[in-house]
């Protein structure tokens, strides 16, 4: 079908060969003379674009852009005018033109801002389908060759860059993509299996950068560099959604991004009290036992997050000051900005953001958050509508103009399961989808990486016989009892604490406000 067109302009049959030359390209264009009969063509007719003389009698263009996006708002309006008087073309962007050329104008011009206005997303789309394949190769090496944390950390960035590419794109080419990141992910799944245990018993500057190294790796050096830190932690956050959030905060600060490795389990508990203490858990337990939740108690697991820190800043003989935050609704985010300035005397300000986790959770018991983020596109979409719509936003505006700089980064980060692999437990046996640990567990050992001696992944064990079980890839356990409902409940959804590169290789972001040295 062919593109409709309405051009209005008193001149209109002196572009007649403008008219003609758009009509062998294949598009139908409406030709009026005025805006009256540009807004009653408005009101019969869906047209994919209108060009608008800005200097018309009766009616004059803005006044016919006003009344034309009133008919039609979603309808791209390009003003053509003769004037480039800045305070005409200041009226036209403020009422949302999609473009405005200066006459004379060429055919060439004209077909340019049709491109760019009606036919943008199929060219980009085109576009990345045509990179993506020309690269599919290469990412599949990349994938094949990884041998370090570094470089399976590099596969990672490639393969949520191209996700973030083809958005728009056809369906064969994120089938494929998936395809690849499946693959990759298991083969990432058959890396940690191989190199787990050995990074648990090797030196710091023989294995990934962990949860327990973040402070003194990322944190610490930063104070002792003379910087003020806002360490801001936004549980369960991926690194894609990391990308679609930095255009939108990026403009303000200087960007150095990285990634480090989430221990296992990769789960709260674990992997954050692992972060805030420095320790690895069954140290925590050992030497903070009234600071460590065991798996079957009742009590909150993250509930002594602040004085972990504190421990922590001890043990390694510091003296910094340090505030500790936690905000789970837009409300308390409100209350927090409002007492931001009584924070400027400490080295090390802590925010906890619960918001993604909070979201993971709901899309899993709500039928209405799993249709609204019914994949993996439209979890990332959620992430930017909640930081555009949310005083997190403010609190980053605030933070651009401080001299603080900023960190982010999470605990862990999550997957969308779809494989069920079975498992057979005790009443004692966890309840996570993603990791199980307890005596005498039953399941299908390729579908897993079981540590069956804790301590030496420095775990703890309620008994002596617990071993942890952790899904690879996009499994999730599930019991045998009530085995449909319970895989027809939890197929795609977000879940964390196994393995795979989306949990496992964490973003930390380092923002400098680009005002900072002014």
């Amino acid at each position: 079908m062919a593109y409709q067109l309405l051009w209005a302009d008193d001149e209109i049959e002196l572009l007649n060969a403008h008219v003609i030359f758009l009509q062998s390209k294949g598009y139908e264009v409406t030709k009026v003379t005025n805006g009256h009969d540009a807004i009653e063509a408005c009101r019969s007719s869906l047209f994919d674009l209108v060009l608008l003389d800005e200097n018309m009698p009766g009616l004059t263009g803005l006044e016919t852009l006003t009344r034309i996006k009133e008919i039609q708002p979603s309808t791209p309006v390009v003003m053509v005018t003769k004037s480039e008087e800045e305070d005409i073309m200041e009226q036209a962007i403020g009422s949302k033109i999609a473009d405005y050329l200066i006459k004379p104008v060429n055919p060439n011009q004209i077909l340019l801002t049709l491109k760019k206005n009606i036919h943008r997303k199929e060219i980009v789309a085109e576009k990345a389908n045509n990179a993506y394949q020309q690269n599919f190769g290469k990412l599949s090496l990349m994938i094949n060759d990884a041998r370090s944390i570094e470089e399976w950390q590099e596969v990672y960035r490639k393969i949520v860059y191209w996700e973030l590419q083809l958005e728009s794109a056809d369906t064969q080419m994120h089938e494929m993509l998936k395809s690849q990141k499946d693959e990759a992910n298991n083969m990432f799944g058959r890396f940690v299996k191989k190199n787990y245990m050995n990074w648990m018993s090797s030196p710091r500057e023989e294995r990934p950068v962990m949860s327990n190294d973040l402070f003194r790796e990322h944190i610490f050096p930063l104070v002792d560099n003379g910087e003020k830190v806002f360490l801001i932690i936004i549980d369960n956050f991926r690194y894609d959604q990391w990308r679609v959030l930095a255009d939108e905060i990026g403009s303000s600060f200087a960007i150095e991004e990285g990634m480090y490795t989430s221990i296992l389990p990769t789960a709260t508990q674990y992997a954050r009290n692992a972060i805030f203490a420095g320790l690895m858990p069954s140290q925590i337990k050992e030497m903070f036992p009234k600071l460590w939740v065991d798996e079957e108690e009742d009590e909150g697991k993250n509930l002594n997050e602040e004085a972990l820190i504190e421990t922590q800043i001890a043990r390694y003989r510091r003296k910094d000051s340090f505030s500790y935050g936690k905000v789970l609704t837009s409300s308390a985010a409100e209350k927090y900005i409002e007492n931001i300035n009584n924070l400027a005397k400490n080295d090390i300000n802590v925010l906890v953001i619960n918001f993604i986790d909070m979201l993971s959770h709901a899309r899993t018991e709500s039928m209405m958050v799993r249709e609204l983020a019914s994949n993996e596109a439209a979890y990332r979409s959620i992430t930017l509508s909640w930081l555009r719509h949310s005083a997190i936003k403010k609190l980053f505006e605030q933070l651009a103009e401080s001299k603080y700089t900023v960190v982010i980064t999470t605990d862990h980060g999550s997957i969308q399961v779809n494989n069920p692999t079975k498992v057979i437990g005790d009443k004692n046996t966890n309840t996570n989808l993603r990791y199980k640990l307890g005596k005498a567990l039953n399941y299908s050992g390729k579908d897993v990486f079981e540590i069956k001696e804790p301590a030496k992944a420095f775990l703890p064990s309620p008994n002596l016989s617990t071993s942890y079980v952790f899904a690879t890839g996009d499994n999730f356990f599930a019991y045998p009892n009530n085995y449909n409902y319970y895989v027809s409940y939890y197929k795609d959804t977000f879940q964390h604490g196994g393995i795979s590169m989306e949990e496992m290789l964490v973003p930390i972001i380092k923002l400098r406000p680009k005002n900072m040295n002014k």
